[in-house]
């Protein structure tokens, strides 16, 4: 292993080692087809959407011998092969043929053949006309042994190339659509989407140069380099941008991000990370059931292959050891590239090069901050000093520098009139400036996101602390304008590894040797220790102990007795024996993974707890209630705070709780309860609910009648309860229901009442058992207009059925002049167009010539794909449904919505859209 210098220079390239891609496709057809047609249509889409492509001629262009043509075949990753019958007759096509499949077979070329007007099974077996007129090529060409040799070659690469997976032109209704197809695969398996990087790249252009000359310098198959530095010194960024720089030069590429950041929510596992890895080289769906098998599909897939890959935030070498712990799993060529902080794994997998990140300097350091703060290269004359001191405590780290950007002057004069210049190594407790900045409740509210929350959704930790009266709905947004947490995808709450690993230290150096004594307790082996010799104390404010499920993990209730003030718990898989009634009165949040008791102790104290998460408990009632009133039973608590219940994947559970002792719940999750059979009907009671999810509930049966007055539920899931078979009227009684889903049920009726609801958002009634199959067999999606709810911020109405019978729906089109649009989908041009008129007019009594003079309604028809005959033929046949009426406009888009092309079925379905607006 050698540290990256940027003094070594060589006469070659490895970036442009063998096989050096030319082009990205290559198109291998016989001139004289039918096909010539279809492959002059493919060229022009493939050029059009700015792919590369080569194409065989009969005569090649001058300066291209047939020799010199092969050889830029061997530079091109992707080849498209279109059969047609005539297609042994050119000995020219075979000869590029037999290069494919030597391509193909040597380094991985993807290809992609194309059986135009003749079967699969004819050129795999050579049968029939096209065998014979191989065989009459060959003669023409050969004789002797050479005959009987070229013969054998031809046969192989046909049979070859025709069992690879490609398509018949039999199954599209035309050409067209058949080309649409081949260039939305081939963008996929190129994939040319930069990557997005920092908006100030600072010193990156220089840094990237050093590695970049690394893999160029570098002789053997594969080149693997490590990128090592401490977080936030960035590592990703440069990362990304030598990503961006070559990743057109390799036939396939992944670009694994933050493994660690987000390994126990998305790469649990290393088979995960192998399943990634494979997909996103192979643009494929592969299961990974284990690593034997992840490592087998890396060896015998990806051998061939010259891949980019790049492995992000590693911080464990099984990680290494399982993606590519040998370089012979990858093909000549291959570039992997590592970023991590901790050295020993690049020296353990025995990396090729290691470009150590060193601090930005002085300059590059101030423009950066300047950037961040002002917009501007460089700071104003009059912040210049101030700027340079800040410059001077971060110490070169970028995100330092960009949290001080973030920050006011006068946190930066505070700040630099605290510390003098702080060396490189401890730039860790410079970031802790930030955290001296905040009040007293941010400072609690960062510590308890950096112990607990990290990865939990903004508005459930905002209910927790608040309710531990920490003004969340304030602190954590001043937390995010500071750039201590960010707030991700789905609303969740995530933070840079640095400050999780900052504000844990702050509290560990506190009480380095007395774990008890400390505000939060995270680290097993500290957790552990303090419940086994029972040395908690009173200064403990949340505990959290997972452990794997395979241990018999069980500690004494009592060793929680001295833990007065605690309010956040999470347990995994912790079995807790003796007096629950020791557990803290103060507790807001109970999240017990593998609860394992049949019931809620009732001394349990709950009173306070704003969130309970049980998921995977083994309980049976959530209270137990006695056949007999005991003198000494006590009655089941009333949790006056609690508004979130989470009891999903509780295999036992029977009943739900008397919702009268949760009056102020606000969501009930109960996810693949399998053995769940009753809802209590005291659920009607609860003023404050907004969601219910019961998917894969398998043994519920029926609904009570009271559910349907929850007047604040905003969504209900009854996904995979496929013994609920009918759904109330009653249903209109939700005046603020926006989401339903009900897929996958036996509901054989669909209520009426469902369209007139005023909040209603979305509706998703897949796979209804008791409806038809027939007439009307893929999708409506409509919406209604902002009009019918002026307060609701949802406008979107969509029913999503797949496979049912239009007539069967009939009475909820009763509702139709609400209705914005329609998809319509069919199986063909004569069904659409009865559809579409039954829709307009036979479902709806409110259609009439008055009503359409009255608000002058337009339609308008858009086709999709190329088929605007079948456009104009709808057209005309609306024109006639309402052909005496002036005002009645019909207009024709022959643009394609990218939005109704993503919800495209396959196959040879029609399809259009109506839209109807007032």
């Amino acid at each position: 292993m050698e540290f990256a210098s940027s003094s070594s220079s060589s006469s070659s390239s490895f970036l442009k080692s063998e096989p050096h891609f030319i082009y990205d496709v290559f198109i291998n057809f016989g001139a004289k087809d039918i096909g010539r047609r279809f492959v002059s249509h493919l060229h022009s889409a493939l050029l059009q959407a700015e792919v590369k492509t080569l194409i065989n001629e009969e005569n090649p262009q001058e300066g291209m011998n047939l020799e010199e043509h092969l050889r830029a075949i061997a530079g091109t990753k992707i080849t498209i092969i279109v059969f047609t019958k005539t297609y042994t007759e050119s000995t020219r096509c075979l000869l590029e043929l037999e290069k494919i499949i030597e391509c193909h077979q040597t380094f991985g070329q993807i290809v992609l053949p194309v059986f135009y007007e003749i079967d699969q099974l004819d050129v795999r077996y050579q049968e029939d006309d096209f065998g014979k007129a191989l065989e009459e090529a060959v003669y023409k060409s050969y004789s002797g042994e050479q005959l009987e040799h070229a013969l054998s070659r031809w046969t192989d690469a046909l049979t070859t190339a025709a069992g690879i997976d490609g398509w018949d032109l039999r199954d599209f209704r035309h050409d067209a659509q058949l080309v649409d197809v081949i260039v939305s695969r081939v963008q996929t398996l190129l994939d040319y989407a930069e990557l997005g990087i920092t908006r100030f790249p600072v010193g990156l252009q220089s840094q990237v140069e050093k590695v970049i000359e690394c893999i160029e310098n570098h002789s053997t198959k594969v080149c693997v380099i490590g990128i090592w530095g401490m977080g936030g010194s960035g590592k990703t960024t440069i990362a990304k941008a030598i990503y961006n720089r070559i990743y057109r030069l390799f036939i396939g590429k992944c670009f694994i991000e933050n493994i660690e950041e987000v390994r126990n929510r998305v790469y649990r596992t290393n088979v995960h990370l192998q399943e990634k890895l494979i997909n996103n080289v192979l643009k494929s769906e592969v299961v990974v059931t284990g690593l034997g098998m992840g490592k087998l599909v890396i060896k015998t897939e990806l051998s061939r292959k010259k891949l980019l890959i790049v492995l992000d935030d590693v911080n464990k070498f099984g990680q290494l050891k399982h993606l590519c712990g040998n370089p012979e799993w990858f093909g000549q060529g291959t570039v992997i590239i590592i970023t991590t902080r901790d050295v020993s794994l690049l020296n353990r997998l025995k990396v090729n090069y290691v470009y150590q990140m060193n601090g930005m300097n002085d300059n590059d350091s101030l423009e950066l901050l300047s950037w961040h703060a002002f917009g501007e290269e460089k700071p104003r004359k009059e912040l210049n000093e101030l700027a340079r001191n800040i410059v001077a405590y971060c110490g070169g780290l970028p995100l330092a520098l960009k949290v001080f950007g973030g920050m006011t002057m006068k946190e930066w004069e505070s700040v630099s009139s605290k510390l003098p210049v702080i060396p490189f190594a401890q730039v860790k407790e410079k970031l802790k400036i930030s955290f001296d900045g905040l009040g007293d409740m941010e400072k609690d509210i960062f510590l308890d996101v950096c112990c607990f929350f990290i990865g939990k959704e903004r508005g459930y930790v905002t209910e927790i602390l608040n309710g531990c009266g920490l003004h969340a709905t304030i602190g954590i947004t001043t937390l995010i304008e500071r750039n201590l947490i960010k707030v991700e995808r789905n609303n969740k709450l995530e933070m840079h590894p640095l400050f999780r690993d900052m504000g844990r230290e702050i509290i560990f150096r506190r009480w380095p040797e007395e774990p008890g004594k400390r505000s939060r307790l995270w680290f097993h082996e500290d957790v552990k220790d303090v419940l086994e010799k029972n040395t908690g104390t009173k200064a403990t404010q949340g505990l959290s102990l997972k452990l794997p499920s395979t241990n018999r993990n069980c500690f004494e209730a009592h060793a929680f007795k001295k833990m007065k003030r605690l309010r956040l718990l999470q347990l995994d898989h912790v079995q807790l024996t003796g007096d629950y009634g020791h557990l803290s009165k103060q507790l807001r949040l109970i999240c017990w993974q593998g609860f394992h008791s049949k019931y809620i102790p009732n001394n349990f104290h709950m009173e306070n707890v704003i969130a309970m998460d049980l998921k995977h408990s083994h309980l049976q009632l959530v209270w137990k209630q006695p056949t007999w009133k005991s003198p000494l039973w006590k009655q089941p608590q009333v949790l006056e705070h609690l508004k979130f219940l989470n009891l999903s994947h509780s295999k036992y559970l029977r009943e739900t709780p008397d919702f009268s002792r949760l009056p102020n719940l606000r969501r009930l999750i109960l996810k693949d309860c399998p053995s769940l059979c009753k809802i209590h009907s005291s659920i009607g009671d609860l003023c404050n609910l907004l969601l219910i999810n019961l998917k894969d509930c398998t043994s519920l049966s029926s609904l009570p009648r009271e559910l349907y007055n929850l007047k604040s539920l905003r969504t209900f899931i009854l996904t995979g309860c496929f013994k609920i078979d009918i759904l109330e009227e009653d249903i209109v009684q939700m005046e603020s229901l926006i989401t339903l889903v009900t897929e996958n049920t036996a509901v054989k009726h669909v209520p009426c009442s469902i369209v007139s609801s005023k909040s209603i958002g979305y509706i998703s009634l897949c796979g209804l058992e008791g409806l038809s199959l027939n007439l009307f067999p893929s999708l409506i999606r409509s919406w209604m207009p902002p009009t019918m709810n002026p307060q609701s911020y949802i406008s979107l109405y969509c029913m999503d059925m797949e496979n049912n019978n239009w007539h069967d729906l009939a009475p909820l089109f009763g509702g139709l002049g609400n209705i914005r649009s329609v998809l319509v989908q069919c199986d063909t041009e004569f069904q659409l167009f009865k559809q579409v008129k039954t829709l307009l007019v036979e479902y709806d009594d409110n259609f009439t010539e008055s009503r359409i003079s009255k608000h002058q309604l337009r339609f308008s028809l858009i086709g999709v794909g190329s088929y605007n005959e079948l456009c104009n033929t709808l057209s005309n046949s609306v024109s006639e449904v309402f052909e005496s009426s002036e005002s009645c406009h019909i207009s024709l888009s022959s643009g394609n919505d990218p939005y109704w092309l993503a919800h495209r079925g396959e196959g040879n379905d029609f399809m259009c859209r109506l839209f109807i607006t007032s």
